[in-house]
């Protein structure tokens, strides 16, 4: 009997594949590693490569015969643009490209709702106000979940949560927003595109509804590693499986999630009383308004030290496993003072909508009497990943948003403790961390994939997870040490002012 539910996710780092058992425990998983190029100035995958790191993933997977629900999910945003017959009409446009200041600008201005650079309508609008030479040809824009489960299922179609970052989407009515809708169908004709916003945008669906089955075509494409016919969930982004995956999904909850981008997220019980370009207004993939905290650099700097430091180490005979020296190193931060003894990373690879850099240079500041030690340093590194959120989340204090709870996930909380107590210091607030932290966006989507099998009639997702998959959870709960806070603001205070150093590096740099 086809009893269990498969998470694939598609992320910054890892193309990874997350299998739950009926009582929806992890039970078995896969992974390969892809990355990143910046080519011609943009942040790009090759994504041909996506079909080869999903059979390794898939085929390190158990029971696969006995699967049955599947759910794709992506890294969210960006831009994949496609002719009439699906041949991609520019490379891959990732959510770390900071290039359409102008359309999300114009966009901001003329929707009255905040448009993200990263946002896939940016990067569309953005090209006709570029008169870019693929223009003519648009026929199909999408996520990259989206176009993974097209070629799959042969459905042209997203998951709420994944549409509310493509485009403004109505809550009640669980859809792109009409009226919105209309106003940037007036301005992109304008432009030159064709077709309509729906025309060109998949299909929107909520959690739970079946968004098709494997067709013969995507069976071969996946050499027969997953049953024939298996249905699939609507495709969602890394965020709203992420928040899924620690069942932040009601209003004042909330969760961050550490990996190569960092974001937190909070369901919200009221409106902000207006628009930041700093605050992405999103939405759970049951439909509930989301504030979040985007940012576009968190651990990639830190995995460049990491790897220098485990070169320093073979110069002398050693061959560190990396999962340790990754764990040593994280726990030795500990063993800094609070804040950092003076020293100060920036760990921007890319830009950051937040602090309006266009792009990155990884900097380590300090004054000639600062602290400079290695426990310091590695603090420094760890706070880094976080600074730039906390800037974001000072907008959300400032407007009276309360949480209940905060959970964390992602490779940052891999390590016991050290993430958690210093995610503490940053949000001045208690950070619970589940025993399926590490496992993050694939869990989250096998939940979803799980939810559309074994829902019952009226269950909402909501429910369903407090009741089916987290009502007997282990979890951590760390509270912020007072020593702790301080440092971190002192840091902060710091990191403030290195900003305009950053800013200059990126200018002469």
């Amino acid at each position: 009997m086809a009893k269990y539910s498969l998470g694939i996710e598609l992320g910054s780092t890892r193309i990874k594949a997350v299998l739950v058992d009926e009582k929806n425990k992890p039970i078995s998983k896969g992974e390969e590693t892809w990355s990143a190029s910046f080519e011609n100035g943009i942040w790009t995958y090759d994504i041909s490569r996506a079909w080869d790191g999903l059979k390794t993933a898939l085929k390190a997977v158990s029971y696969r015969d006995e699967i049955g629900a599947v759910g794709i999910s992506g890294m969210m945003h960006g831009y994949l643009v496609f002719d009439e017959n699906w041949n991609l009409l520019v490379p891959f446009r990732t959510w770390q490209n900071t290039i359409t200041a102008q359309a999300a600008a114009e966009l901001t201005e003329k929707l009255q709702f905040n448009i993200p650079q990263r946002w896939s309508v940016a990067h569309l609008y953005q090209a006709l106000l570029n008169q870019e030479e693929h223009v003519p040809q648009i026929a199909h824009v999408t996520t990259l979940s989206g176009w993974v489960h097209y070629m799959l299922t042969g459905v042209n179609a997203v998951g709420l949560g994944e549409a509310s970052g493509m485009f403004p989407v109505d809550s009640n009515a669980m859809d792109y927003d009409e009226t919105k809708v209309q106003i940037f169908n007036d301005l992109a004709s304008q432009r030159g595109l064709k077709r309509s916003l729906r025309e060109v945008f998949p299909k929107v669906l909520k959690a739970g509804e079946i968004a098709g089955t494997l067709t013969e075509d995507g069976y071969a494409r996946l050499d027969g590693l997953l049953p024939l016919g298996v249905p699939f969930a609507p495709p969602e982004g890394d965020a709203g499986t992420g928040m899924v995956a620690t069942n932040a999904v009601m209003p004042r909850t909330g969760n961050v999630s550490a990996g190569t981008s960092i974001f937190a997220m909070l369901v919200m019980d009221k409106a902000l009383s207006r628009v930041y370009e700093e605050i992405d207004m999103v939405t759970t993939p049951a439909g509930k308004p989301v504030a979040m905290v985007h940012c576009n650099n968190c651990t990639g700097d830190m995995n460049a030290w990491v790897s220098v430091l485990e070169s320093t180490a073979q110069l002398f005979g050693a061959q560190p496993n990396k999962n340790e020296l990754y764990t040593k190193l994280y726990e030795l931060a500990l063993q800094g003072d609070a804040d950092c003894g003076g020293v100060i990373t920036c760990n921007y690879l890319a830009g950051e909508g937040i602090t309006h850099m266009d792009s990155g240079r990884p900097l380590v500041i300090r004054r000639p009497n600062s602290k400079f030690t290695l426990p310091n340093f590695i603090r420094s590194q760890l706070y880094s990943t976080m600074a730039t959120m906390h800037l974001g989340m000072r907008i959300l204090e400032a407007e009276g948003v309360k949480i209940t709870s905060l959970t964390g996930h992602g490779g940052l909380f891999k390590t016991p403790v050290v993430g958690q107590k210093l995610m503490a210091a940053a949000c001045n607030a208690d950070v619970t961390c589940m025993e399926t932290a590490g496992e993050g966006g694939p869990f989250g989507m096998a939940l979803l994939a799980s939810y559309m099998q074994h829902k019952t009639d009226g269950e909402t997702l909501e429910e369903f997870l407090e009741k089916r998959v987290f009502a007997q959870a282990k979890s951590t709960t760390l509270a912020p040490t007072q020593e702790d806070v301080d440092g971190f603001r002192a840091y902060m205070e710091r990191y403030e002012a290195m900003l305009h150093t950053e800013q200059t590096a990126i200018e002469t740099f």
